[in-house]
């Protein structure tokens, strides 16, 4: 990965926007984080290839789509695993691997993304973009606007992306730091700080494992505030 991408607040903006007229356009999202990203990924990139676990993930060139893609041989799991739990969700949401990659591809047609990437940073990028749905389930948060800030700032305690950063900045900024959406954004932050690191988990594995003992290894639990308010009844917040 070569470190030379530059900031670009005013696409950035132009996808805010978008997303305020359509919270749910993926697509736009990942334009305002990848235009505010700066070299956020290659830095990733770089820690992730010290790992130990994230060399062999990239020796063994894993691709996490084709598994999450597979919604028979995720049905097949045990009820109560982290791969069961997460394919009766995409199937309760309607949503897919499919449909995440095809806006990412959008995305990055729309940022004029033409570089070529390496083998392995590509193996990464990949497997960075299906976390983000794998991070949903794992965390308790779900696909109302709440539950997707609060994944991003989770996201972004354990990734440092700017443009993640971006987006969560621009949400407390419009609700406040002591509003219901401040509260579970911070709660987020905190517990993506506490937890251990999840991009270079063994996810293949974990996927057949029970998702209380997934959570309990990874150092995750409830999202309390955040339940508390979708007990509560508290309406839906836009973008």
């Amino acid at each position: 990965m070569a470190s030379r991408n530059r900031l670009r607040p005013l696409v950035a903006r132009r996808a805010v926007r978008a997303l305020r007229e359509n919270p749910d356009n993926t697509m736009q999202a990942i334009v305002a984080i990848g235009a505010m990203s700066g070299n956020s990924n290659e830095r990733l990139f770089r820690r992730f290839k010290k790992s130990p676990k994230g060399a062999q993930i990239l020796r063994e060139k894993r691709d996490l789509y084709d598994l999450l893609s597979d919604q028979k041989r995720m049905l097949a799991m045990a009820p109560g695993s982290l791969g069961r739990t997460i394919v009766e969700w995409f199937i309760r949401e309607n949503i897919s691997t499919e449909g995440l990659a095809g806006a990412s591809e959008a995305a990055s047609k729309e940022l004029g993304e033409t570089r070529e990437l390496g083998s392995e940073a590509r193996v990464f990028g990949n497997r960075l973009r299906n976390l983000h749905d794998v991070f949903h389930v794992v965390t308790g948060y779900d696909r109302d606007m709440r539950g997707e800030m609060a994944v991003l700032a989770f996201t972004l305690a354990q990734t440092g992306n700017t443009g993640i950063g971006y987006l969560v900045w621009r949400s407390l900024l419009n609700g406040g730091w002591n509003s219901e959406l401040g509260r579970v954004i911070r709660q987020g932050f905190r517990r993506g700080r506490r937890a251990e690191w999840l991009l270079d988990q063994d996810w293949e594995a974990l996927l057949e494992q029970p998702i209380d003992q997934v959570r309990q290894k990874l150092g995750l639990g409830e999202p309390p505030v955040y339940q508390q308010l979708r007990s509560s009844g508290a309406p839906a917040l836009s973008a």
